[in-house]
């Protein structure tokens, strides 16, 4: 579970099978912040500049690490994936 107040299942609001979460919003503030935008307007062309940017192959890879997290999750019984989450 996700949630301390109520029952709210894990697998579905997993930031860990989301690839916007796990991949791409990370991915994008750390390329857009290299530009270090001074205004809403840099700011908005720097993050549709990496978006754009992104190449065919890094999706491939992303989906095939989607992929892999959903094998994971299914394999646990849709438990936690503690060598995602806790990485050491």
């Amino acid at each position: 579970m996700v949630s301390l107040r109520e029952a709210v299942p894990w697998p579905p609001r997993s930031p860990d099978l989301s690839p916007c979460d796990f991949f791409l919003w990370g991915y994008l503030k750390a390329e857009v912040f290299k530009h270090r935008p001074r205004s809403l307007d840099q700011l908005k062309e720097a993050i549709q500049e990496e978006i754009e940017g992104i190449s065919p192959l890094m999706l491939v890879r992303v989906m095939e690490n989607f992929q892999e997290r959903l094998h994971m999750c299914i394999g646990r019984q849709g438990h936690h994936l503690d060598d995602i989450i806790f990485k050491t």
